[in-house]
């Protein structure tokens, strides 16, 4: 099931809202073919595991094993449970159902119904982290949400600053901006609220890394965002969430923006849980949201969060602002540590990146647990 897993991997960094799936094929203790699914609309794991056999007549003493359950439903592709059934395989090996509405136990029970001997959950935990954005969307109707920033030691995001000509306080190195834009490039969308926007003036484009840019996600409930600033600029669709109704009276600027599109919410009831229903409506599944503290402390507030990120820089600010504060709870559980060294490292010391996971809304909830 590990080959499995570092087969499904390759796709890792694809950020279209379909899973990342590998398939092994093993006879007589030896592997004898294997696959995954490259490319959405393109044949599946478990059809290139088969189509890669030479030897067809060893499939009817063959165990297949996969990540994921296989496909019962006619889509862009023909079900890959019947081609199992067809090809005679007489057991597979599951890591985890497939959440999916269209699938969500019926490949199982269809590969049972035909004589197939299946077992499910074996590495479920790695099967579930590897594919955490698709299952959290399909369980939840919600992006899986990751919520990101850097601080200093005494947990300050920045400075206090007038404008967006005063430039923000600098917290990351080169690597560990490194590492945030690799970050961007494997989520479908990155949000900020409208302070960060108007203090800062972001892109939220993926620049220090090699991948594509995510759908840039603005609230700006009243559209105080100048239509100038580079959330603006086209190169990548921006959604602006705002209980303005920018069509009644659309302020000056805005009318001809290209690759922008607002999205009105009703200003008395603003809750989070219904902008990540919408986001999920438009097939996001992943969601970035690097601040500000005030957008971060709303997300806790909701428990509406999956993963917090957290960079913490060897230097004292003393005054500014503050970051938000991680929930304190059996639920939220510490999962990875490293200490990033850098030639710009803080008074040469490294910076240290925490991930947290929040347990409660797992199905398992030891499931992503690592050893530190």
């Amino acid at each position: 099931m590990s080959r499995c897993l570092e087969l499904a991997a390759h796709g890792k960094g694809f950020v279209a809202p379909n899973p990342m799936v590998g398939a092994v094929i093993v006879s007589d203790g030896m592997i004898i073919g294997e696959g995954y699914h490259r490319c959405f609309g393109e044949a599946h794991a478990e059809v290139n595991a088969i189509a890669s056999v030479k030897d067809e007549a060893l499939l009817r003493r063959s165990t297949l094993y996969v990540n994921l359950e296989p496909c019962s439903h006619n889509g862009k592709t023909s079900p890959c449970a019947e081609l199992i059934i067809r090809k005679r395989i007489p057991r597979v090996v599951i890591a985890c159902s497939d959440p999916y509405p269209e699938v969500a136990g019926r490949g199982i029970e269809m590969l049972r119904n035909a004589g197939v001997e299946v077992t499910v959950g074996v590495m479920e935990r790695d099967a579930m982290e590897l594919n955490r954005f698709f299952m959290t969307a399909h369980r939840r109707h919600r992006p899986y949400i990751i919520l990101k920033w850097a601080q200093s030691e005494d947990r300050f995001i920045d400075r206090c600053r007038k404008d967006v000509s005063e430039k923000p306080t600098k917290l990351s190195t080169p690597i560990t901006r490194m590492m945030v834009h690799q970050l961007r490039s494997e989520v479908q969308a990155i949000m900020v609220g409208t302070n960060t926007a108007v203090m800062d003036d972001p892109s939220l484009m993926v620049r220090h890394w090699s991948g594509k840019s995510p759908v840039r996600v603005l609230i700006d409930r009243h559209l105080r965002v100048p239509h100038d600033y580079r959330l603006f600029d086209g190169r990548q669709l921006t959604l602006v969430f705002t209980s303005y109704d920018a069509k009644a009276g659309a302020k000056p600027g805005f009318q001809d923006q290209i690759n922008v599109k607002y999205l009105k919410m009703d200003d008395a009831c603003f809750q989070l849980k219904d902008l990540a229903t919408l986001l999920y409506e438009n097939d996001i599944h992943s969601l970035l949201v690097e601040g500000g503290a005030r957008l971060h402390r709303s997300f806790f507030e909701e428990n509406l969060w999956d993963e917090a990120i957290i960079e913490t820089v060897s230097i004292q600010l003393g005054k500014g602002v503050k970051s938000a504060t991680l929930p304190v709870s059996d639920e939220v559980q510490l999962v990875d540590r490293q200490f990033i060294y850098s030639d710009d490292s803080a008074n040469g010391k490294p910076s240290m990146t925490e991930r947290y996971i929040n347990c409660n809304n797992l199905k398992n909830k030891t499931a992503y647990a690592k050893i530190l």
